[in-house]
């Protein structure tokens, strides 16, 4: 929530900005460590959700490892602290360049996402003189019943190894003599509010891991992925995801001996609601059948609403004490129609100049900005030192 003198603060400040609420990153962070230490999971940081500098050194400090999708990430990880041997690479189109990179840095391992990346990594090994670690990602062919853009562990998706492909590649690991399996890896989507999914994905990777167990293959680290979702709807109902009950879940239905390791990936769970996106009303245009709110904050400052039509809360704090309620479809400035973050809100009277807050947009809306229509990047503000503390895009 932000409080009246949070909202003096934000006068005269130029806008769009990203507005992140330390105290409670902080509080959500030990949240999810101490629900992972007592179930005896190793978590690593998703920095596809966001990669900020400042958000990534306060992760790393309170000891998460990192989960990077791209070369950079691996770079940036290393920059704000993480350690290499908490550094896991995954992604289904690393360049050989990102590969070289992170085996040089000695990474924990690779999360291989087909045969012929197996492949090239041991050639990239070899050539360096390195033995690379790696993970199988198994396509588990779990729906995560999540919107289809951020579905991943479906046959129908890019991402992974289906399990029809396993004995070969498993024949491929024993081939290459610079590749040493250490672990398996699953991600079926993100944003599940259903948890029953997770437990779904639990008893198809027991299927898995007895299938490597009977051809005695001993695997050491079970990589569960990522996927808790956040209540974009109450932001302040639930500002900290239920760590404990989802972390459990997987205690109780995954099956695994003893000294084999569990490791998930949260990412928006961890920074989404600490985020919000202040922006200021430009124009208000009555329509014939709707009326319009222009910001200056578009799809270039969060992409979401465009790309996924998601929901975001909306709230006039300027104007919230006004007794007359309207609707109104809040738009931005760019010169597209899918620059549109909700339709029919319904806010207090809004006038030009009023501040608008974007609520729930800690996770996939820096790390996802865009410059297109030549626009400035927005500004991040912390809530210790809101004036001070200024940096441009991470």
């Amino acid at each position: 929530m932000i409080s009246q003198a949070l909202l003096k603060k934000f006068q005269g400040v130029a806008t769009p900005f990203y507005y992140y609420d330390t105290k409670l990153l902080k509080q959500t962070v030990t949240a999810a460590t101490k629900g992972a230490k007592k179930q005896d999971i190793e978590l690593h940081y998703a920095l596809k959700a966001n990669a900020n500098k400042n958000v990534l050194k306060l992760i790393e400090n309170s000891g998460f490892g990192a989960d990077c999708v791209s070369g950079n990430e691996v770079k940036r990880a290393l920059e704000c602290g993480f350690k290499a041997d908490r550094i896991v690479f995954a992604g289904v189109g690393k360049s050989d360049e990102d590969i070289r990179y992170a085996i040089k840095k000695n990474i924990f391992c690779f999360n291989c996402e087909s045969i012929e990346e197996i492949k090239v990594i041991n050639g990239i090994a070899k050539a360096e003189n390195k033995i690379a670690r790696i993970a199988l990602r198994i396509n588990p062919n779990v729906n995560a019943h999540t919107h289809h853009y951020i579905t991943t562990g479906l046959e129908e998706n890019k991402f992974g190894i289906n399990s029809w492909e396993l004995e070969e590649a498993v024949n491929v690991i024993y081939k290459s003599k610079q590749i040493k399996l250490i672990g398996l890896h699953f991600h079926i989507g993100s944003q599940i509010t259903d948890l029953t999914v997770f437990k779904n994905l639990c008893l198809k990777v027991n299927e898995i891991l007895a299938w490597f167990s009977n051809r005695n293959v001993y695997i050491e680290n079970i990589n569960l992925g990522g996927g808790l979702g956040v209540d974009y709807y109450h932001p302040d109902k639930t500002p900290v995801p239920d760590f404990e009950n989802y972390f459990s879940l997987f205690r109780k239905f995954l099956k695994i001996e003893t000294k084999q390791k569990m490791h998930l990936e949260p990412g928006r769970a961890i920074v989404a609601q600490c985020g919000s996106i202040i922006s200021k009303v430009l124009f208000v245009k009555k329509g014939m059948q709707t009326n319009f709110i222009i910001l200056d904050a578009g799809m270039t400052e969060l992409l979401r609403p465009a790309l996924y039509q998601s929901y975001h809360q909306i709230e006039n704090l300027t104007g919230a004490k006004r007794k007359e309620i309207y609707k109104y479809d809040v738009t931005g400035p760019i010169c597209e129609s899918s620059d549109c973050f909700r339709k029919a809100v319904e806010l207090p009277e809004t006038k030009r100049g009023d501040l608008i807050a974007i609520r729930t947009t800690g996770a996939y809306a820096e790390s996802m900005s865009l410059s297109y229509n030549l626009r400035d990047t927005a500004k991040v503000y912390f809530a210790e030192d809101l004036i001070c503390n200024v940096e441009k895009n991470g």
